[in-house]
Formats: C-alpha cells, sequence, structure tokens
C-alpha cells in the first residue's frame, strides 16, 4: 500500500444517503465495507466525521442562537455520527474505538494522543467525534490536527464530487478537474477544499489532502494504493 497510516475525513452530509437528514444504515454499511477493505490490508484508518446531518453550529447562530452552544450541540452530533460508525464497523468485523474531545465516559474514551496511535498499532480503527472540543473551530480543523497528533501519512477527504474543481461541477458542467494542485494555486484561485484554519494547518504541517468520490466502490482501496483517483493537493 502506498499509504500506511490515513485519516479519513467523511462530513456528516455523506451518512444521509438519499435521505434529508439523519443517517442511512445502507450507507453506513457501504462505508464499513470500503473500510474494511484496505484495513485487512494493513493500512492503520483513523476517521473523523462531521455531524452536519444531524445539526451545524453555525446554521443555528445564524437563527440567532448562542454560537457557542451551537457548536457544543454540533459536537454532540459528531458523537452520534461516529457511534453509527462504530456500530457499522463492528458489524462488519472491524475492531474499533471512539474516541471523543469532549469527556462522555459512559459513551467513548476521551482523546489521549498515545492510546490512540497504539490502537492504530494494534490495527484497530479509531474514530475521533467532538471535534476538537473547541467551539468556532470545524471539524476540518479537527482532522488536521488529528492528523498531524497520529502522524498521519495524508488526509483523505471522502465528498460526492471526484476531487477540486475550477468551479462547482454540479451547477458548472463545463468545470475542469484537478489531478494535482500546490497549497498556494488552491489558495490564488480561492478553490474550496477545507476551511482556511485547516488548510493552512494542513499546509505548514506540509501534510498532503486527497480529495476523492467515496461513493464510488473501490475508490478507498485504489487511493490508499496511490492510484491517481480524486486531486492531490501538496506542496
Amino acid at each position: 500500500m502506498h499509504y500506511k497510516r490515513v485519516l479519513l475525513k467523511l462530513s456528516g452530509e455523506a451518512l444521509m444517503g438519499e435521505r434529508s437528514y439523519g443517517i442511512d444504515p445502507d450507507r453506513l454499511a457501504e462505508y464499513a465495507n470500503e473500510i474494511k477493505a484496505v484495513v485487512d490490508q494493513g493500512v492503520e484508518v483513523a476517521i473523523v466525521i462531521g455531524g452536519g446531518n444531524i445539526f451545524r453550529g453555525i446554521a443555528g447562530a445564524s437563527k440567532g442562537m448562542d454560537r457557542v452552544q451551537g457548536d457544543h450541540m454540533g459536537m454532540l452530533a459528531t458523537v452520534i455520527n461516529g457511534l453509527a460508525l462504530q456500530g457499522a464497523c463492528e458489524d462488519a468485523g472491524i475492531q474499533t474505538r471512539l474516541q471523543t474531545a469532549i469527556k462522555i465516559n459512559e459513551v467513548a474514551e476521551p482523546f489521549i494522543r498515545r492510546r490512540a496511535m497504539r490502537h492504530l498499532e494494534k490495527g484497530r480503527v479509531v474514530i475521533f467525534g467532538g471535534g476538537t472540543g473547541n467551539p468556532y473551530f470545524t471539524t476540518d480543523s479537527a482532522a488536521v490536527l488529528r492528523a498531524i497528533e497520529i502522524e498521519a501519512d495524508v488526509i483523505l477527504k471522502g465528498t460526492r464530487v471526484d476531487g477540486i474543481y475550477t468551479s462547482d461541477p454540479e451547477k458548472n458542467v463545463e468545470a475542469t478537474k484537478f489531478d494535482f494542485i500546490s497549497f498556494d494555486e488552491v489558495l490564488k484561485k480561492g478553490l474550496k477544499v477545507m476551511d482556511t484554519t485547516a488548510f493552512t494547518l494542513s499546509q505548514e504541517n506540509e501534510l498532503p489532502i486527497i480529495v476523492f468520490d467515496m461513493n464510488t466502490k473501490g475508490n478507498l482501496q485504489k487511493v490508499i494504493s496511490g492510484e491517481n483517483i480524486g486531486t492531490k493537493v501538496n506542496l
């Protein structure tokens, strides 16, 4: 395999499948099978998942809710998604641990870096819930932070689009895809890959990002094998 240890970033919306909100058990099972295929080949997998399918703090704040309170609700939503993904992974036969940035000891382990790395070394999938544990930070920032902390080789951002385009391919049929692009080019062209805080943190730590379509069967395995799937952002 091209990468030994990866951080997979999934959006909460990805878990909705064809639904308008919530969690689609079929989509969960599909993701668990994709993850199992790479774990069985010896790849160490950590996952950060968003909570937008349940609650998004910034959306609540736009409607008059206190932003800090809204973000805390969003963190709890990521824990719910983490529990759902953990259950699906264990149903697929993968040993899984859920660690959270906020203390919910009856539900999940607290995030402890050394323990997380030991789980990965033992072949367990580690899901990080609760974002960074701080309001005003997105799960993109949590993904980059955790990837740096566990010394991941790459961040894999699984989306419903097969890479980074010159503009939104769902709105502009003439949008063209990049196979490779530098961090500087992304910033210069104003392309949306991650929020600025997360993206800058990744750049400063020389941590590559690959954006790919997670909903196509076998793509996760292809990306980790080094095939030219999606778009790679590098220095």
